[in-house]
C-alpha cells in the first residue's frame, strides 16, 4: 500500500508540473506581441540614423511589430529619403497592415525607381483596397522591374478585374504577366491566351502554360489542357521540346493518363534529330 501510494504521489506531482507548464506557454503565447523595446522612439526621434535603426528594428521584428506600421506609414506621408524610403516601404511589406497601403501606394511615382520596386513587392503582400489600383497603374511604368513586380502582385493578389491589363502587358513583353494570366484565366480568356502562340516569343507563354496545365481541372478542363499540350507540340522548337521534357519530369505520378500519354508524345515528336 506503500508503494501504491508513493506512486499515486508521484503521479500526482507529476501532473501538478505537466499543468503549471502548460498553462505558463499558453499564458505566454496569449499574451500581445510587442514591438521592439526602443523602436517607436527612434521612429519618432527626427534624426535619420536613428529612424534607420528604428525601422530595422521592425524589420526584423516582423508582425510582432505591427503596431507602430501607422508611425511608419506617417514618416512615408511626410516625405522621407529614397534610401529610408525603401527601408520604410520594404518594413510595411513585412508587416502586412493593410491600413498602409495607401501611403504606400503614392511611391509609385516616385523618381527613383529602386523605390517604385520596393513599394509594388510591399502593396503585393499588404493586399489592402488601394493595393490592386495601383498594381494595375504600374504595369505601364517605365521601368522593367515595375512592371514585373506589379504583374507578380496581381498576380498574388489573385486580381481577376486585371486580366485585361495583364494581357496588354503580356502583349508589350512583360514577362511576369504570363504566369498569372495562366493561374487565373477563365475558359474564354485562357484559349485568347493560346491565341498568342507563335505570335509571341514562345519564353513569354511558358510561365502561363505551365499554370494552366497545373491547375485543378474544376478550373481548367483536361480537354483545354489536352489542347495546351497539342498547340505547343505545333511549334517544333527546340525550347518547346525543353518545356514539354521538363513537364513531362513533373507531371504528378497517376494523374491523368491521357494528358501524360498526350506529354510524352509531343516529348518525342518534338526531339533533335540528333537524339533517340
Amino acid at each position: 500500500m506503500r508503494t501504491r501510494g508513493r506512486r499515486t504521489g508521484a503521479f500526482a506531482a507529476a501532473a501538478c508540473a505537466a499543468t503549471v507548464f502548460f498553462a505558463a506557454v499558453l499564458g505566454q503565447a496569449a499574451q500581445p506581441s510587442r514591438p521592439p523595446p526602443g523602436a517607436a522612439e527612434k521612429l519618432k526621434s527626427g534624426d535619420p540614423e536613428r529612424i534607420r535603426e528604428g525601422l530595422e528594428d521592425a524589420r526584423l521584428a516582423g508582425k510582432s511589430a505591427a503596431s507602430l506600421a501607422t508611425e511608419i506609414a506617417a514618416l512615408l506621408d511626410r516625405g522621407l529619403s529614397a534610401p529610408l524610403a525603401e527601408s520604410a516601404l520594404a518594413t510595411l511589406g513585412e508587416l502586412e497592415m493593410p491600413a498602409t497601403t495607401p501611403s504606400i501606394a503614392v511611391y509609385l511615382q516616385h523618381r527613383d525607381p529602386k523605390v517604385r520596386r520596393t513599394a509594388v513587392r510591399a502593396l503585393a503582400r499588404t493586399k489592402g483596397p488601394a493595393a490592386i489600383p495601383a498594381l494595375r497603374r504600374a504595369l505601364s511604368d517605365p521601368d522593367g522591374g515595375v512592371r514585373g513586380g506589379a504583374a507578380t502582385g496581381l498576380g498574388m493578389l489573385r486580381a481577376r478585374v486585371a486580366m485585361a491589363d495583364l494581357g496588354a502587358a503580356l502583349d508589350h513583353h512583360v514577362i511576369e504577366a504570363s504566369a498569372p494570366i495562366g493561374q487565373l484565366c477563365n475558359p474564354d480568356e485562357c484559349h485568347d491566351f493560346l491565341g498568342r502562340l507563335g505570335r509571341l516569343p514562345f519564353e513569354l507563354l511558358a510561365g502561363g502554360l505551365d499554370a494552366m496545365l497545373f491547375r485543378q481541372t474544376s478550373e481548367v478542363s483536361e480537354d483545354m489542357k489536352a489542347n495546351v499540350i497539342g498547340r505547343v507540340r505545333e511549334l517544333q522548337t527546340p525550347e518547346v521540346h525543353d518545356f514539354l521534357e521538363r513537364l513531362q519530369k513533373r507531371w504528378p505520378e497517376g494523374t491523368s493518363p491521357r494528358l501524360k500519354a498526350l506529354i510524352d508524345q509531343a516529348v518525342k515528336a518534338t526531339a533533335r534529330p540528333s537524339e533517340p
